[in-house]
């Protein structure tokens, strides 16, 4: 299940304009005379890689005691209701008006999850408008201009963690089970990913050939294997930036990143006889700093003289070149025989499982102080460094919260040590893990 977002707010400050804006289409009817948007309308909107449900509604205003736009206003009510996050509109050159504190007052009444965002912000005009929205109360505000694409940067940082919480919501529940599992094949010109993708879908789907670049776009095809469904996006080979110059080849190296980017698990394909040199580690290097959960797929076993030395080899490579993967899948497949096929598959859904990994504040905490009393954090000016508690701030990948004092202080050899602890105690291994660090309130501060 994806996030739905609401666009609401008093008439004609600018939410149609947004929707069209996030949903790329005029799908909205976009006037400067208010009251245009009557019915709630709904649309797949993207914004980077963020893919969201969004809501237009109708402009909330005074309309007791008329039947039309008393019908208008419930239904803007019931997207209210329904969505998981009201984005709260105003105009910034009006400033807030005392429709728009009334508004602020019924969304508050609801108790969701509310962002303001001051439209309309172009020009010094509207300078005063956007420092007034702070009063509403609902924390700092959004600077944007629908009309001409300014500040949907800071959008997209106020909206990513509400919507990747929300996937990684979907995934533990019954929806997920329908929704496809996105897959990503990526690796060097030649490696062998479009061969690999036919040998899975059973039928000769993309183009292949032994020349290098063949493909260009990121192809999506859908697959169904014991019963889940996945998208798989076949992408073009990246070679290294210097060796990149034909304009054709940049923008294939460029969808070939977003689709990294929109992937959940991530396959590194490799040709078995020159697999994780220097372009492999890169670009497994781009997966891991994209919080992707990845597989090692190393193409052309069927050509492998020694399979079981090679393999053992290969394991070691990946072990001591990208400790940040460490313990991710290694699946040894041929395209053309076909073998390995539901080795790979398997791969892919422990890896997707392990990418969206729950671990319990309590489970957590108890492994914080065993970590503890087993290598206590090094003292700093005399002053021991305080990890107090550690909690799950988000899955996909395993995102943690540690909350202590003198956490700037903390040094990297000991986050590494807390990762690799939490790799081997909650089975997270190949994927991600990130460590945000808390730090906590000096009680002490205001006082002085």
């Amino acid at each position: 299940m994806t996030l739905s977002v609401a666009i609401i707010g008093r008439p004609n400050v600018g939410k149609s304009t947004l929707f069209n804006r996030l949903v790329g289409k005029r799908l909205a009817l976009v006037d400067d005379a208010p009251g245009v948007t009557r019915d709630r309308r709904e649309g797949e909107a993207r914004l980077g890689d963020l893919v969201f449900r969004v809501i237009d509604t109708a402009g909330l205003d005074d309309a007791k005691g008329e039947e039309l736009p008393e019908q208008i206003q419930a239904q803007t009510d019931r997207a209210i209701a329904s969505a998981g996050l009201c984005l709260f509109l105003i105009d910034a050159r009006a400033g807030v008006t005392p429709y728009d504190r009334e508004i602020a007052q019924r969304l508050r009444r609801g108790g969701g999850r509310v962002i303001v965002a001051a439209n309309k912000c172009e020009g010094t005009a509207a300078m005063a408008g956007a420092a007034e929205a702070h009063a509403l109360g609902f924390g700092e505000p959004i600077e944007l201009s629908a009309e001409h694409g300014i500040g949907l940067d800071d959008l997209y940082r106020a909206l990513h963690d509400l919507v990747e919480e929300k996937e990684s919501a979907a995934g533990e529940g019954e929806e997920d089970a329908a929704r496809p599992i996105q897959i990503a094949f990526v690796g060097r010109p030649n490696a062998g990913k479009s061969t690999l993708i036919n040998a899975l879908l059973g039928e000769e789907r993309l183009v292949t050939s032994g020349v290098a670049g063949t493909t260009r776009d990121a192809i999506a095809v859908t697959l169904d294997w014991e019963g889940r469904a996945f998208r798989i996006f076949d992408t073009a080979g990246l070679r290294r930036k210097a060796r990149v110059s034909e304009k054709v080849e940049k923008l294939a190296v460029a969808d070939a990143l977003r689709a990294v980017r929109f992937g959940e698990v991530v396959i590194l394909t490799m040709d078995e006889a020159n697999a994780f040199e220097q372009q492999d580690l890169a670009i497994a290097d781009l997966i891991a700093r994209e919080g992707r959960a990845v597989v090692f797929a190393i193409t052309k076993w069927d050509l492998v003289e020694s399979p079981q030395a090679r393999r053992k080899a290969l394991e070691r490579l990946a072990t001591e070149a990208l400790p940040q993967l460490r313990g991710a899948p290694l699946v040894t497949v041929s395209g053309l025989t076909p073998t390995g096929l539901d080795r790979l598959m398997r791969a892919i859904l422990t890896a997707h499982e392990t990418w969206a990994t729950r671990v319990p504040t309590a489970a957590l905490n108890r492994f914080l102080a065993a970590m503890l009393e087993k290598n206590p954090p090094p003292a700093v000016r005399g002053r021991r460094i305080k990890l107090r508690y550690m909690t799950q701030a988000k899955a996909r990948p395993p995102t943690f919260a540690l909350f202590g004092n003198q956490l700037d202080s903390l040094p990297e050899s000991y986050l590494r040590f807390l990762t690799n602890g939490l790799r081997d105690s909650f089975a997270l291994a190949g994927v991600p893990i990130r460590i945000t660090l808390k730090a906590s309130k000096n009680p002490y501060a205001e006082k002085e």
